[in-house]
Formats: C-alpha cells, sequence, structure tokens
C-alpha cells in the first residue's frame, strides 16, 4: 500500500493540504507534529519539518523508520535560476545537490559527499513523471519545469552567489530542505520528489519578492500537490 509523506518546511506550505486531508491521527515525535491520514485513496503523513537542512533530515528520517512511508514528497517555494522560470511557476526535481558543502582540499568537487558515489540524489523517475503529468491535467495554466534543485543553509539573495551556484551546479532552483530530504530518502531506498513554487528570482530583488509571494506561492505548490495525491 502506498503511504506518502509530505514535507513541507513552514507551516504555510502544509496548512492548506492540513485542512484538506482527511485526519486519522495526530503524533508529536521530537519538535514535529505528523498528522496521519488521507488524501483521497491514498495514505499520507504530513508534517512540517521547519528551515533548513537538519530539520528537513530530523523529519524525513523519521517519516521513514517511524512511519514506514513508501514515497516523499517535499512541497514548498524556491528561488528561480533560470531567467525563464518565473515567480509562480513550478519545479519538479529531476535530483538535487548540497551547493553550500565543500571538502575540495581533499579532492572532492564542491557539493559532493564523501563515500557516495555521485554528487547528487536523483528523483524517483515515475514519481517524478507522475507529478508533472497530473500538474499539467489539474492545472494545465501552471508552467512546470523539470530540473536540478540546489540545497543549502542559506537564504540566496545576491546575484553572485545566484550565478556562482548556476555555474557550478547547474542548477534550476535554489532552496534550503530539498536535498537532505533526497538524501535521507536515498538512504533508506524512498523514492522521492522535490515540488517547488517559485517565489523569487535568487538576486537583490529578491526579499521584496520573497515577503510578497511566500504565503501565495506556497498555498499554490501544496494545492497542486493536493491535487495530484488526490488524483492517484
Amino acid at each position: 500500500m502506498m503511504r506518502v509523506g509530505i514535507i513541507g518546511a513552514m507551516d504555510v506550505e502544509v496548512t492548506s493540504i492540513k485542512e484538506r486531508m482527511a485526519i486519522d491521527k495526530i503524533e508529536q515525535v521530537g519538535d514535529n507534529t505528523y498528522c496521519l491520514g488521507k488524501i483521497g485513496d491514498t495514505e499520507v503523513v504530513v508534517a512540517r519539518c521547519g528551515i533548513g537542512k537538519v530539520n528537513a533530515a530530523i523529519c524525513a528520517t523519521t517519516m521513514c523508520v517511524k512511519y514506514d512511508i513508501t514515497h516523499i514528497i517535499n512541497t514548498g517555494i524556491a528561488g528561480s535560476l533560470d531567467n525563464q522560470i518565473n515567480i509562480g511557476d513550478i519545479v519538479v526535481s529531476t535530483d538535487a545537490i548540497y551547493h553550500d558543502f565543500s571538502v575540495e582540499p581533499f579532492g572532492y568537487p564542491a557539493g559532493m559527499v564523501p563515500g557516495r558515489k555521485t554528487i547528487s540524489f536523483t528523483a524517483d523517475e515515475t514519481l517524478r513523471k507522475l507529478v508533472v503529468e497530473s500538474i499539467q491535467k489539474v492545472a494545465p495554466e501552471i508552467q512546470v519545469f523539470e530540473g536540478r534543485v540546489a540545497s543549502g543553509d542559506i537564504f540566496v539573495g545576491q546575484k553572485e552567489k545566484k550565478d556562482w551556484i548556476i555555474q557550478n551546479f547547474g542548477a534550476t532552483c535554489c532552496e534550503m530542505e530539498g536535498c537532505a530530504i533526497a538524501h535521507v530518502a536515498t538512504d533508506f531506498a524512498v523514492p522521492f520528489v522535490i515540488v517547488r513554487a517559485i517565489s523569487d528570482k535568487a538576486d537583490e530583488e529578491s526579499t521584496v519578492s520573497y515577503e510578497e509571494f511566500e504565503a501565495q506561492a506556497a498555498e499554490h505548490c501544496a494545492n497542486l500537490v493536493f491535487q495530484v495525491l488526490q488524483s492517484l
């Protein structure tokens, strides 16, 4: 049976999902609250993990170990790293990397975690295609892009940093949790995908754009994820 873990960093990224799902049980584990129930015929576990990679990893690990989830969807907002991708558009991950991880003095490329075979964590192709096709079906007016998600414990709001991430990692968008969730999901062999609505352009105007579009973009993404799960 499919049991999907849905993780958002902030309340605004999961509230609309919690309000519309059929909740059977609510449990507190550590600092996080986990809502167990159903969306349509699909069992789900929904949680707000808090901002940043460690918070995201704790939540994802709890879902894998305690709730025996079969899939993970990370929903939320991100900054665009592609001029063609605008505020309100959706990015669905092909893979995820850490843009703030480096042990380069020891011969590893930027972003590479020692002991791993690849620099990135690959999203499940079947789940990714299902999400893309479902979004295109339920909201054909929305622009959907597929690409690499870059994660780090930094809010990217400078063009210099944005350009560095693009040049070094070829990422499509940047945020602060996705790769940590992808890392945990990969280690537990749980298929994952990251779904992000663009809230800003990750440049000097990003703070203003983020504050203006944060709630709108987050709820927009959550609504799409809800509709995707409802259609399964």
